[in-house]
């Protein structure tokens, strides 16, 4: 019954929960009950996905980091607060640490590139990759 309600909110995030209840045909209480449960439970969160081109975030970099050994966390924790990063991880391979973060040009990829990320000690080499075409973006994990 979860992956059921979760898959009709990925469609659509605003439906109401009684619209939900008549689709699956159980009660609206027991949709209700089992979407504050699995919130509680961080199963998923309701967030807004912004389209990056439509606010005039036009470039789009995947970049790995090389990093010193000892100063992968230190490194990520100050990406964190960087506001062009969107996500950071920690790889196996040849990046350690792998971001992405978007831009409105390339002028302000390369500033960040050369300015924002020369100056964390502990990075050893950045390897940018600029988006070209986007094939796929989804958040959806539930209708493989």
């Amino acid at each position: 019954m979860d992956f059921r309600i979760l898959a009709l909110l990925q469609q659509n995030g605003k439906q109401s929960y009684s619209e939900i209840a008549r689709l699956l045909d159980v009660s609206e209480g027991t949709v209700r009950s089992r979407v504050n449960k699995m919130l509680k439970e961080d199963v998923f969160e309701f967030i807004i996905h912004t389209n990056p081109n439509k606010v005039g975030l036009n470039v789009q970099a995947i970049i790995g980091l090389e990093t010193r050994l000892g100063k992968q966390d230190s490194i990520a924790c100050q990406l964190q607060g960087h506001g062009s990063v969107r996500f950071i991880g920690a790889f196996s391979g040849k990046h350690d640490l792998i971001i992405q973060a978007y831009f409105k040009n390339n002028d302000e990829l390369v500033s960040f590139v050369n300015q924002d990320l020369s100056e964390i000690e502990g990075i050893i080499s950045v390897d940018v990759n600029v988006e070209l075409k986007q094939y796929k973006d989804t958040f959806s994990y539930i209708d493989r």
